[in-house]
């Protein structure tokens, strides 16, 4: 049986015609619907998928634009003090909805969200922080070059930095503590 749902409705027009004419529950009607939900079902999934590689991306591409006009590689220092940039720049807008919000009141959606962001970014800087490697010259030029897509992540170098200021060499795509 096909899998496509363009390929089962080419099959079927191909066959019957038009395919308003279908009876509800014959058998070519039920392959639509199965096709469709197929087609649904991977859509999804992969949404999914590429809402969880976003953050990722988006990592990346705060680090990209910050060594842009660089022409060395940063130090040691430089990198920490850009990772902590990175950690903070949520920390206004959450100022912002805390002020707005009321006595009494269960906190926004938004504010929530932020809240939730914020601790989860601060427990992964804890126990090992997933970035590009900044202090590499080669590293750098790939990172310019780079055309902000996940697939094209796979050609540069991650590091993951601690608190206390440990670093060491990680995957990608990043897995556990890899």
């Amino acid at each position: 049986m096909t899998k496509n749902l363009n390929k089962i409705t080419k099959k079927l027009s191909q066959k019957k015609g038009k395919l308003d004419s279908l009876h509800e529950k014959s058998r070519d009607a039920r392959r639509l619907r199965r096709a469709g939900g197929r087609e649904e079902k991977l859509a999804r999934a992969a949404a999914t998928t590429m809402k969880g590689r976003q953050t990722y991306v988006d990592r990346v591409v705060y680090f990209s634009d910050c060594i842009k006009d660089l022409e060395t590689p940063p130090t040691s220092e430089d990198v920490v003090k850009l990772l902590q940039q990175y950690l903070d720049r949520l920390k206004p807008e959450l100022k912002e909805q805390q002020d707005a919000h009321r006595k009494g009141r269960p906190p926004s959606k938004r504010q929530e969200v932020l809240t939730e962001k914020i601790a989860a970014e601060e427990k992964e800087y804890e126990t090992g922080f997933w970035m590009p490697d900044l202090e590499s010259e080669d590293n750098m030029k790939r990172l310019r070059n780079w055309n902000q897509e996940w697939s094209a992540m796979s050609n540069l170098k991650f590091v993951r930095l601690t608190k206390d200021g440990g670093k060491r060499p990680s995957l990608f795509p990043p897995k556990g503590l890899s």
